[in-house]
């Protein structure tokens, strides 16, 4: 099995096909300016369900951004910022208004809508076919497409607020190949109808896959699950959570897994980890193999000594500084990707929103036996579902650490006052601070595509 900074490849799998390598090239050298500056698909058409399948097997569809990690209060940097690779990660980690320090090529931009004109041109060739392995490569290319406008609206668009999504500026949402197509932002409410539409017409996958980095219902289910909790919808997302639970509620006993390791937790995009449902992983910035760079210290406290993710999930780095190891990547990569433990979280908290304690607190348990030593969990116990809701917003950020879920969580909790939560930073002896609701809980358009495109800025 090789392996590189960013993905996993399965034995015998084509990377991707001699068409595709043209393909990636010109993708590659239009990256400034990815909305306007799209490869000549008149140049290259793929025509076979093997070019397809090739295409949306390429690595970079199962890639995330990960500057909204950055952003969140995960991790924290105790060293010279200056030193990052990249201006933008020390712009996203102090919430600067310049975030990108003149940088332009910004992958959090440009890797999802290379995605979705991977998976436009895909929807574009299969439009006149027919078949079962049609419709699993069409549903394929659709999950891809809603995977990367969501990812895209997590930090590029205000979060989704039922009384002013008809008037937020979304994202643009491509949804042809034809590159003279101009693109517009349309509403948060559009993005999402778009996201949640393509899931519900990704019909023909299969329930389950044997690469999980491949789509499935199971994938669309819990997929779902995420969006419709982004939402606020929790009825929706409970629904959703409880499908992809339907399907497998299989977890990882820690009590199996090597804690002395420096990678214990197995791979997602293998059936070793029961978990994992998709698989993804988080762009890697040199913020994340700083040797200053560390877990929150306020979340490293939250673990009980019998708790096995305190040891399983984090490292001593020394001079005081605990480090994440507890990747479904099985190295420094973080793993974005959907699995069962966050199906277990969205439906209790869901369940717990409505006032069904019991049943919340019978899902947090189900995944608390599996993550601490055995025979010392007493079950937990909740009052009423605003207890249990407590709880589990509290395993929530213990079980989901560096899954790039945070930010997300962030920015609907900022919406309900009693939820609400300030960021501060002290770096270089000088504090930052992250209001609730804050503007900068918005990525500002890269400024090469504002001038090209012409849309609209997001104020900061």
């Amino acid at each position: 099995m090789k392996q590189n900074n960013y993905i996993t490849l399965l034995p015998g799998r084509q990377f991707i096909s001699g068409i595709l390598v043209l393909l990636w090239v010109f993708c590659a050298s239009c990256g400034k300016e990815f909305l306007e500056e799209k490869p000549n698909k008149s140049l290259l058409i793929p025509t076979t369900l093997a070019n397809f399948q090739s295409m949306l097997d390429n690595p970079l569809m199962n890639r995330m951004p990960a500057l909204n990690i950055i952003a969140s209060d995960d991790l924290q940097n105790n060293g010279n910022l200056a030193s990052l690779a990249f201006p933008a990660e020390k712009g996203a980690y102090l919430w600067e208004q310049d975030m990108y320090g003149g940088s332009v090529n910004i992958p959090d931009w440009e890797l999802p809508y290379q995605q979705l004109f991977y998976a436009n041109i895909v929807l574009d060739g299969l439009a006149d076919m027919a078949g079962p392995e049609a419709r699993r490569l069409k549903g394929s290319a659709l999950f891809f497409r809603a995977f990367a406008l969501f990812n895209l609206a997590q930090s590029f668009a205000k979060p989704f607020n039922v009384s002013t999504a008809k008037l937020d500026a979304g994202v643009p949402a491509r949804l042809e190949s034809d590159v003279n197509v101009k693109a517009t932002r349309g509403t948060v409410q559009e993005t999402y109808d778009r996201i949640l539409a393509d899931l519900k017409e990704a019909s023909g996958l299969n329930t389950t896959e044997n690469y999980k980095s491949r789509p499935s219902k199971h994938a669309v289910m819990a997929l779902f699950a995420r969006v419709y909790l982004s939402m606020q919808m929790y009825d929706q997302a409970e629904r959703y959570a409880d499908s992809a639970l339907q399907i497998s509620g299989a977890l990882i006993d820690y009590n199996t897994l090597n804690a002395a390791s420096a990678n214990p937790v197995p791979i997602a995009i293998i059936d070793k980890n029961a978990e994992g449902i998709f698989y993804a992983v988080h762009t890697s910035y040199s913020f994340f193999n700083s040797a200053l760079t560390a877990i929150n210290p306020s979340i490293y406290q939250l673990y009980n000594s019998n708790d096995l993710r305190k040891t399983i999930f984090f490292n001593d780095k020394g001079g005081g500084l605990i480090g994440f190891k507890g990747s479904y990547n099985g190295d420094r990569t973080l793993y974005g990707g959907l699995a069962t433990d966050e199906m277990y979280l969205i439906r209790g908290e869901c369940l717990a929103r409505k006032g069904n304690a019991g049943l919340a607190m019978a899902d947090l348990n189900t995944l608390l036996l599996n993550r601490w030593k055995k025979g010392t969990l007493v079950p937990f116990k909740a009052t009423d579902g605003a207890d249990a809701l407590k709880q589990i917003l509290v395993e929530r950020r213990k079980e989901l650490v560096c899954r790039g879920l945070r930010w997300s969580d962030l920015r609907r909790f900022n919406q309900d006052p009693t939820m609400a939560v300030t960021l501060t930073r002290n770096s270089g002896g000088n504090i930052y601070t992250l209001l609730p609701n804050s503007n900068r809980y918005v990525f500002p358009i890269p400024d090469n595509e504002v001038r090209r495109s012409g849309i609209e800025q997001n104020p900061r």
